[in-house]
């Protein structure tokens, strides 16, 4: 299995991934960006209205093999 690394860029700024995770294939890579994106989306929407968050995924090499985004925001309309 090969190591993919998942750099976060959110509002607290960059985050490199030191460590990484050993994963099979993009199935698995894809399901790991969506738990991030979604854990991250959850902690800091309780307190803004307004996101953006990428993980930048490396492989081994330093290579990035993918790059994913979320953004969500809420207007409020009344009170």
């Amino acid at each position: 299995m090969q190591r993919y690394f998942f750099d976060l860029q959110n509002g607290d700024g960059f985050t490199k991934d030191d460590e990484g995770r050993e994963l099979p294939s993009r199935k698995a890579i894809n399901l790991e960006i969506a738990k991030i994106l979604l854990d991250v989306a959850q902690d800091e929407m309780g307190s803004i209205d307004h996101m953006n968050v990428t993980v930048t995924v490396r492989d081994d090499t330093g290579k990035t093999v993918s790059l994913a985004s979320l953004t969500m925001n809420n207007t409020w309309t009344a009170d």
